[in-house]
């Protein structure tokens, strides 16, 4: 792992929990909520930062964990197209 890599979880796991899934919760409903491409890019900056921890937590999650995450991904990316293309 880069040294670079290794200080962000470091900052990372020290955020708390709640305030993290409350931040989350805000992004989302901002992105279903706003209207056309800016709510669909607010879901795909999401889905983005979503998928660069998924990637790099990959190694130390279960199997079962590994896939809820891959399916909220798929919907947040769906839900992302969706909302840009209509």
């Amino acid at each position: 792992m880069q040294r670079t890599q290794s200080a962000l979880l470091t900052r990372l796991a020290r955020v708390n929990p709640t305030t993290m899934f409350l931040a989350a919760l805000v992004l989302v409903l901002l992105g279903l909520f706003a209207p056309g491409i800016v709510g669909g890019a607010l879901l795909l900056a999401l889905a983005a930062g979503l998928a660069a921890l998924l990637v790099t937590t990959w190694p130390v999650q279960s199997p079962a964990t590994r896939t809820i995450r891959l399916v909220i991904l798929t919907l947040l990316v769906g839900a992302a197209l969706v909302k840009i293309a209509g």
